[in-house]
């Protein structure tokens, strides 16, 4: 295996996971669009195809990775319940917020990894991370243009949820680097992790949207198709990939990387949209690059 990924290779691991992540805007959007489907039926749905196709999977390439013990499975609801949350959460920050706002406040996940990773994980507390922070977050508010006075005016619950969102996203990457120690393979916990998911999903878009919006795309068998393709590929790569990657990255570092996301997306949508970055947009790509480059040029010399 060459030097260079070896050395560089939980930094390659986030980056391939943040690019399949970043094209899951595009499907959502389109199904927001084109189809009548509600937030949590889309995260339930997603889930379920994404843990049966991976479990199916590694039934047949990695068996080894499906053996549990009895004390596995408390471990990965409570994963399960956390993916569930920040599913649910990202689905309704959109709605109360919009898209800029609710991508800025999901991407104030990093901040928060940094602050929980010390006392939970035991990771440092560096100058160059505050400083990457203060990049990453900047570079997402100009990005998502969230700098305008007018996106700012949110209410109450917008903001809980937003925010609420960036914490839960934190929790995920704490909880994925410390389930890196305990279990084999990352595919182990993304695939129950997904599937315990779907699970809490499923209960609460049953008793928040009713039983009847489990079913709400009826007979559009090509929204069914996109959702499922939304599952199978982007989801699955996104985060088992970055489920990986947390084995040899600290959660923080991870984090940071992934807060490159929107930029990712901003970018595919010039291609498949032709959505063009504004001077504005591309200082933040710059900024978020900076930090990106920043934290994991400090990673590899501290030898973490």
């Amino acid at each position: 295996m060459p030097t260079f990924f070896l050395r560089y290779r939980g930094a390659l691991l986030a980056l391939v996971a943040t690019t399949a992540l970043a094209t899951t805007a595009i499907f959502i959007g389109y199904l927001y669009q084109h189809y009548n489907i509600k937030p949590l039926t889309l995260a339930f749905w997603r889930d379920l195809f994404m843990s049966v196709t991976l479990l199916i999977a590694l039934r047949f390439l990695q068996p080894i990775a499906l053996r549990l013990r009895f004390r596995d499975l408390r471990f990965l609801s409570a994963f399960g319940l956390i993916l569930a949350a920040f599913n649910g959460l990202w689905s309704y920050s959109v709605q109360y917020n919009g898209a800029a706002v609710a991508t800025v406040l999901a991407y104030s996940s990093p901040a928060f990894t940094v602050l929980l990773a010390r006392p939970i994980l035991g990771e440092r507390f560096t100058a160059r991370k505050l400083i990457a922070i203060v990049l990453s977050l900047a570079g997402c508010v100009f990005v998502a243009e969230a700098y305008s006075v007018e996106q700012w005016r949110l209410n109450p619950i917008g903001i809980a949820v937003g925010l609420g969102t960036g914490v839960m996203y934190a929790v995920y990457n704490l909880g994925g680097r410390w389930s890196a120690k305990r279990f084999d393979s990352a595919w182990t916990v993304t695939a129950f992790g997904f599937l315990f998911a779907s699970f809490a999903l499923g209960l609460a878009m049953l008793f928040i949207q009713g039983p009847s919006s489990a079913l709400s795309l009826g007979t559009a068998w090509s929204g069914w198709l996109i959702l499922a393709t939304l599952a199978v590929g982007p989801t699955i790569a996104g985060f088992g990939l970055y489920t990986l990657s947390l084995r040899y990255l600290q959660a923080s570092v991870a984090g940071l990387i992934a807060s490159f996301e929107p930029v990712l997306t901003a970018i595919m949508a010039v291609v498949v949209l032709g959505e063009w970055l504004n001077g504005w947009q591309m200082f933040g790509s710059a900024l978020i690059l900076l930090a990106v480059i920043l934290v994991q040029s400090g990673d590899v010399e501290q030898g973490e």
